[in-house]
């Protein structure tokens, strides 16, 4: 077979499945393999940006970090996409949520994503703030959350460039739109909406809560590496 290289990955044309699985922690994504796929291989290591390939009730998926931040979502999922003709992908992630309805470890499933990031002005000279889901995909997944009766917030999240918990908060002036009342705020999900768009694929996003700023609650590196089983095995049974 012949061999895919970037600077960021080192695969071989079919080692990637048609479905990716993208938690940004690439132990997460080794703990998702060797968990939950039967016949689990390594096909990527370059940067320690773990990905493996095997099957969940008999379909094949790929579960790939993506790593922190949209510069790495863009590079891992524009690969996947274009180099390996991935078809979906479904993020997988935490993230912090100051929302008065949303609660520590509540699942959310993203419908959309707003951000302020130059991102779309670099990639392709457009000003664009908000990025869509993939309907049908969203949807598949709902579906599946409501058959299993896994309480979950649908709707619109935050993609930041900055960490919240490192800004000052008494003196930060927010430059998001007051109204715009977030479930969550992440730092990779508009990107990859972005990505999907733009390159006629599908993009689908399911976040697990891991700080609450109402009540300053957080899981620890642990948890969040190994208990967001229940989103885990939702995102499993999309494929």
């Amino acid at each position: 077979m012949m061999n895919i290289s970037t600077p960021h990955m080192k695969n071989k044309i079919g080692d990637i499945a048609k479905t990716v699985i993208m938690p940004g922690d690439p132990l997460r994504a080794k703990y998702i393999a060797e968990k939950y796929l039967d016949n689990a291989h390594i096909v990527n290591t370059v940067r320690n940006t773990l990905g493996y390939t095997g099957f969940y009730k008999g379909k094949e998926v790929t579960v790939f970090a993506s790593g922190m931040g949209i510069p790495s979502m863009g590079i891992y999922s524009y690969e996947l996409f274009t180099f390996h003709d991935v078809e979906k992908i479904i993020r997988i992630g935490s993230c912090g949520s100051n929302h008065k309805g949303v609660n520590l470890l509540d699942i959310i499933l993203a419908d959309s994503a707003y951000s302020i990031s130059s991102f779309p002005k670099v990639y392709a000279a457009e000003e664009v703030n908000r990025a869509d889901a993939s309907k049908e995909l969203t949807n598949h997944i709902e579906e599946i959350l409501k058959k299993k009766d896994i309480s979950y917030k649908k709707g619109l999240v935050l993609t930041s460039d900055v960490f919240d918990a490192y800004r000052d908060q008494t003196s930060y002036k927010s430059p998001y739109p007051k109204d715009l009342n977030p479930l969550g705020v992440d730092m990779e999900t508009f990107c990859l909406f972005y990505l999907a768009h733009k390159l006629n694929k599908e993009a689908a996003c399911l976040l697990t809560v891991s700080d609450s700023l109402n009540d300053n609650k957080k899981i620890t590196s642990e948890q969040r590496e190994k208990k967001l089983n229940k989103m885990i095995k939702i995102a499993l049974e999309s494929i």
